[in-house]
């Protein structure tokens, strides 16, 4: 038997087994991993920061407070076994079922905080977890992952209802994939990981990439929105796909915003320094940032790129004129790098703001900082994001539930126009099967309609229609 199949074979296990817990078990489970992962968040943060070199500890114990804390409280009253809704009157009732075993990728980027949210929304359902780390990031997403299965097992869950692939191969990554005894796949990564996932044939929750734009218009409070695009940007480093990635100010403001991202501390780079840290932070080949850039500071970034700047910058900004491949840093750079433009007007604005989200963010994340309900509106429908984000910054917003009601989430995904399947921020409820349960109507709609109306070829459809509504 080879190490995936070894693998599929103890998640199916799992899997029947798991099908006898009730809700009080199955909240009992969850409760405990949940209540583990807030003990270790400071421990494991330490170790995904000593590992991968990516971020800043102390910003990633908030990450997996987040992937514990939050996702808990979202998740923790909801009904995921058995009946969780009926109508007496029409005979209608929803049945919860689990899915069955889920192989779920986690990326370097968040490591130990994505290994908690999947466990978490798996376990609440009922479902098998097998976990595919990244390279990079073994040995934290291992930890994270033991430290859940622990507490997971000590509460009643079956064995082996948490694995993790200790050294992770290609072959082997495609035979869990491929598996039919596979429900689906959680692919949070890169893009050529989940288009990958989406090849081999088992349902797929993805995610897209994000470029996010933010537009600061003339009623914003510029202070407060230049404050929280500097608390989400520098944020681990800016490695969250949601952190902001291109800054779009009217003309009439632009003086006052590159003002006040100066009192924070941003340094806006000259050309030289633009096209020097260009080729350290993009690859041109690959069309893609390089992985040596992904959440390092400014300092570091500066040395790579062979540029001095102040020693109290934090942020480093580009004010560039156009978007695509001939300029590199108009792309999403997982670092505390951000694009600046500045526009004419508002239609103008609004048109380079969508001209940024389509190049590699496609259905992720927008952000508007205005306190003209018409132009937030516009700008909602204008821009093709799943999240538009109002006076607030763009990482924690994403993520959901500090500063908005949504579903707070590792895993967001990006609707058509990101080639996933929605734009949720994934949750316990996309782990389940809801069964449907109905009676027969006493009085059936097809049995009460004449069928001599159905056939006259002369009867007009507003005829059917009113027929159709009246005999029932």
């Amino acid at each position: 038997m080879s190490r995936a199949d070894e693998i599929m074979e103890r998640a199916a296990r799992a899997a029947s087994s798991f099908r006898s817990l009730n809700q009080k078990e199955t909240d009992s489970v969850v409760r405990a991993v949940y209540l583990s992962a807030v003990a270790e968040r400071i421990r494991l943060a330490k170790l995904a920061h000593e590992e991968t070199g990516i971020g800043v500890w102390r910003h990633k114990v908030v990450k997996n407070f987040i992937a514990a804390q939050l996702v808990y409280e979202d998740i923790k009253s909801q009904k995921t076994v058995g009946v969780i809704a009926q109508d007496p009157r029409s005979g209608f009732i929803e049945v919860a079922q689990p899915i069955g075993p889920v192989l779920g990728f986690i990326p370097v980027t968040n490591p130990t905080s994505t290994t908690i949210f999947k466990a978490l929304i798996a376990m609440k359902t009922r479902n098998p977890l097998i976990i595919s780390p990244h390279r990079a990031a073994r040995r934290s997403i291992s930890a994270a992952a033991q430290a859940c299965y622990q507490a997971a097992r000590q509460a009643g869950a079956p064995e082996h209802c948490i694995q993790w692939i200790e050294k992770p191969t290609p072959q082997i990554t495609e035979a869990l994939m491929t598996d039919s005894r596979l429900a689906l796949i959680l692919a949070t990564g890169t893009e050529s990981l989940v288009r990958k996932a989406y090849t081999s044939g088992t349902p797929v929750l993805g995610v897209g990439p994000g470029n996010v734009p933010v537009y600061i218009g003339e009623t914003a409070d510029i202070p407060f929105a230049v404050g929280s695009i500097i608390e989400s940007k520098t944020f681990d480093n800016g490695s969250v796909c949601a952190s902001e990635q291109a800054v779009v100010v009217k003309k009439a403001v632009a003086r006052q915003v590159i003002e006040e991202f100066g009192r924070y501390g941003a340094y806006f780079l000259n050309p030289d320094q633009i096209e020097r840290v260009s080729r350290v932070a993009f690859d041109r080949e690959l069309g893609t940032m390089t992985a040596s850039i992904v959440g390092q500071s400014v300092n570091r970034i500066a040395a790579m790129a062979g540029i001095e700047v102040p020693k109290n910058t934090i942020l480093l900004v580009a004010s560039l004129a156009g978007v695509g491949p001939d300029f590199p840093l108009s792309a999403e750079i997982l670092a505390p790098i951000l694009a600046f433009y500045v526009e004419e007007d508002f239609d103008s604005a609004i048109r380079r703001s969508s001209e940024i989200l389509r190049y590699g963010g496609t259905g992720h994340t927008a952000v508007i900082y205005s306190n003209t309900d018409e132009r937030i509106e516009y700008f909602s429908k204008a821009l093709d994001a799943g999240r538009i984000l109002v006076n607030m910054p763009s990482t924690h917003g994403a993520l959901g539930g500090i500063y908005n009601t949504l579903n707070p989430s590792f895993t967001l995904s990006c609707g058509s126009g990101g080639h996933n399947i929605t734009t949720d921020n994934i949750t316990a409820r996309h782990l389940l099967n809801i069964h449907r349960i109905t009676r027969r109507r006493p009085n059936p709609r097809w049995l009460s309609f004449s069928k001599t109306l159905l056939y006259d070829e002369s009867a007009p459809a507003e005829r059917l229609e009113s027929a159709f509504g009246r005999n029932y």
